[in-house]
């Protein structure tokens, strides 16, 4: 009973903890968070400085004193309290205008495929400290397949291809559950790594992060394309150490990037080898839904339904999918319990 009167009052949360982005749902209220997953500490002090968006602003243009932390690799928690004075300040943003005696929020937070205990342990120790009344743990592919409204619950096989910042995770799904799945460390942030070594091997060009970033989203392509693009890219001369510029075309980062796209490609190719042939012809039927911010890459769905043979689409808003679909889980409670993931601590 008094459960029941809590939710009523308490502004539940879906929270995805991106290893670039970090998004919070609130029901009722839809996608109310919707950040850079970095923070900036005082290594003097150990004191936080800024979090998301403002913490963002001061990559690469901090003193000695001051580092900036990505508290989030992989998708998995990489330094426990650093991500959990984050999510409390996520979670208190939220909750700021709220009267002073609304309950603690019921959570569920997306974790990827490939957890060991002791992180499934760590994200949920985490949103605990960081307020949380009740935790709901739900592998990301279903969270995003939900999101993505497929249909998740029924006897059919359904194929996500959730490409994050830190990782890609493949998976086919039918009755509520994972059948079959890869999960690669090659997603947005290795593309990006990859566009900074071809600016070090060619050009003798030391790029920072965010410009790289920002060069993949405009002009980085899976495809060649029907208009050619190119654009500056600025960075230090790794001989003289002064500041250069020199103009790149999508064809030399398609070039750039090309190796990571091949092994995501690769390990779709390898997850349907070992899916049933009653899911595989379902796929081949229905096609497969891409995800995340990585979905959003110029050609990629075209070359992956070329590589494959399997109709390939991209998710309405791919970046915000997974924490929507973690939104819609909220509202359903029976199905929120058939898809959580089993955890240690008693609810």
């Amino acid at each position: 009973m008094f459960k029941k009167l809590l939710g009523k009052f308490s502004k539940d949360l879906g929270v995805d903890l991106g290893t670039s982005n970090i998004l919070v749902y609130a029901k009722d209220k839809g996608i109310v968070i919707n950040e850079p997953s970095i923070v900036a500490v005082n290594a003097r002090t150990s004191q936080i400085i800024a979090i998301g968006r403002d913490a963002q602003e001061m990559l690469g243009k901090t003193p000695a004193h001051i580092a900036i932390s990505k508290p989030l690799s992989k998708g998995i928690i990489s330094d426990f309290e650093v991500t959990e004075k984050m999510l409390r300040h996520f979670i208190l943003k939220v909750h700021e205008n709220s009267f002073s005696f609304a309950p603690r929020p019921r959570v569920a937070a997306g974790i990827p495929l490939e957890i060991t205990e002791v992180e499934k342990k760590a994200v949920e120790d985490a949103l605990y400290l960081a307020g949380a009344r009740e935790v709901h743990l739900v592998e990301e592919p279903i969270a995003a397949a939900i999101g993505a409204r497929l249909p998740v619950e029924e006897s059919l096989g359904s194929m996500v291809v959730n490409i994050g910042g830190g990782i890609t995770q493949i998976a086919v799904l039918s009755l509520n559950g994972v059948v079959t799945w890869k999960s690669i460390p090659i997603a947005g942030d290795e593309l990006t790594k990859s566009i900074i070594q071809f600016a070090r091997d060619n050009f003798n060009l030391f790029l920072g992060e965010r410009i790289a970033e920002f060069i993949k989203m405009r002009i980085g392509s899976a495809m060649e394309l029907e208009v050619p693009l190119e654009m500056e890219m600025r960075g230090r001369n790794l001989v003289t150490g002064l500041p250069a510029e020199v103009i790149v075309n999508d064809e030399q980062i398609r070039g750039a990037i090309s190796r990571g796209i091949n092994a995501i490609i690769d390990n779709i190719k390898a997850t349907l080898e070992v899916t049933p042939p009653e899911l595989t012809a379902d796929i081949y039927e229905r096609g497969m839904v891409l995800t995340g911010g990585g979905a959003l890459l110029k050609g990629l769905d075209k070359l992956i339904a070329g590589a494959t043979e399997v109709p390939v689409r991209i998710a309405d808003d791919p970046l915000t999918c997974a924490v929507r679909g973690l939104g819609v889980l909220l509202e359903n409670q029976a199905l929120l319990k058939q898809v959580s993931v089993p955890t240690g601590r008693k609810k």
